[in-house]
């Protein structure tokens, strides 16, 4: 196994390289350091993509203290985001944003692997 080259992480539990990507806006960003603030200092956001929703498959966005051996790192202004190996398959190259509009405000995923979504934008098809 190998570390991937732009990862921080425990030395307890090393990463596999990966050829995937997952992107972070700089508001996502803000957002996680916000809800983190308050979380345990071994705290982490974790997004996961699980079966179900209207459309197949629905996003996860969830404050986790366990990695899990096929969990990925991903860091992006000087946050990091934990990807499973499987959940990464549906969102490679995508882009996780934090939106705040008329509507409220919430986690969007941008996701180029997705052939449609519902209205709600929590679900997606490939």
């Amino acid at each position: 196994m190998s570390e991937h080259n732009n990862t921080q992480h425990d030395t307890a539990s090393p990463l596999r390289e990966t050829r995937g990507v997952f992107g972070l806006s700089e508001n996502a960003a803000n957002r996680i350091i916000q809800l983190l603030d308050s979380e345990p200092a071994e705290s982490f956001f974790r997004v996961m993509v699980l079966g179900g929703g209207c459309s197949g498959f629905q996003y996860d966005f969830s404050i986790d203290q366990k990695r899990n051996g096929d969990d990925l790192v991903f860091i992006a202004h000087g946050v990091e985001v934990v990807v499973d190996e499987m959940s990464l398959e549906l969102i490679d190259q995508a882009e996780l944003d934090y939106v705040q509009d008329l509507v409220g405000s919430y986690f969007a995923i941008t996701n180029p692997n997705a052939t449609a979504s519902c209205g709600c934008g929590t679900s997606f098809s490939v």
